[in-house]
């Protein structure tokens, strides 16, 4: 598989990475097995970039990422994140930047991994009662202490990237982007380009929508945390399996799956961009994979773009939208 850099630093990933959260939450169904077996394909397959955070779980998918590359560590390019806060029993506490605490995930998050450097840390959410300035901080010291190789943020806005980026070199911004998420490309891919930091989009497939297998909200697990979020009910709901429709009317016609046209498209649309699709089953991840062979003509993206412009999309990515891009 190809490599692609992140940032100015010398972090350097394939070109498709790995979101490892549903492994753990959020999605219906478990198992261990088949995730850290889906682990080792990517691996094997060249894709070698794997994404987690303590949140996920919460705290058990580090876990379950470290043990899948407990002997294959110098093989994994590995992104964790800190800042959403949560308890043992799946409570939620908030979000946390203050320097102690950036400390203290580091540390947490190294032991359950069980490495002894992680290579690319994001802070997760930003802490609005927290200057940038100290958060990031504080992440730096991390990198001269030898706990952190490269720098991230998610869901931060232009103007909070620009601070961090001022005490710091900022590698990666993961923030949500994919053919029914837009937003990115009006404010905040300007600015990482600007900047020389790459852009990690997750929920590529929109959260499993755009792959065109949800025909209807019943088709989802009374437990998915889906069936809470705006895009996935209601009116919405069917505004959006028009786009899906249309995109995979698209796919169809090039002979690829709606997932791989959906990848395809975000791989076009710069060298600076490595989409993380999430999975827990190898079958997925071997379509997922695929997609990095996918060629696309300027007429097919002309095509996706009459069907998928900015502003598509109905309604909010999230409930409550207040955590984001701040």
């Amino acid at each position: 598989m190809k490599k692609r850099k992140l940032g100015q630093q010398g972090l350097e990933v394939s070109q498709l990475g790995l979101g490892c959260m549903g492994m753990s939450e959020f999605y219906s169904g478990r198992d261990e097995q088949e995730a850290i077996t889906t682990i080792h394909r990517a691996l094997e397959l060249g894709l070698n970039f794997l994404d987690t955070a303590d949140m996920y779980g919460p705290f058990t998918n580090e876990k379950l990422v470290g043990r899948a590359i407990k002997d294959r560590r110098d093989s994994v390019i590995l992104a964790t994140k800190f800042g959403n806060v949560r308890t043992e029993d799946g409570g939620w506490k908030g979000v946390c930047g203050t320097p102690e605490y950036v400390h203290e995930a580091c540390d947490a998050s190294l032991q359950r991994l069980g490495v002894d450097v992680i290579d690319l840390y994001y802070q997760h959410r930003v802490d609005p009662n927290v200057p940038i300035e100290d958060t990031v901080g504080a992440m730096a010291e991390l990198v001269q202490q030898g706990k952190v190789r490269y720098l991230g943020l998610s869901e931060a806005a232009p103007s909070t990237i620009r601070r961090a980026n001022a005490v710091h070199p900022i590698s990666a911004l993961q923030t949500e982007y994919s053919l029914w998420s837009r937003d990115p490309e009006d404010e905040i891919l300007p600015t990482v380009r600007e900047l020389g930091i790459g852009f990690v989009p997750y929920s590529p497939l929109g959260r499993g929508f755009l792959s065109g297998a949800i025909a209807s909200p019943d088709d989802l697990a009374a437990d998915d945390y889906r069936r809470n979020a705006p895009r996935f009910q209601g009116e919405n709901f069917h505004k959006n399996l028009e786009l899906v429709e249309k995109v995979k009317a698209i796919a169809n016609a090039k002979g690829v799956t709606p997932s791989q046209l959906a990848l395809a498209w975000l791989l076009a649309q710069g060298e600076d961009i490595v989409p993380i699709p999430g999975t827990k089953r190898r079958t997925y991840l071997e379509e997922n994979i695929a997609a990095t062979e996918i060629n696309l003509t300027q007429e097919d993206l002309s095509q996706i773009e009459a069907v998928a412009p900015k502003g598509t999309a109905a309604g909010d990515r999230y409930s409550d939208m207040s955590t984001v891009n701040r």
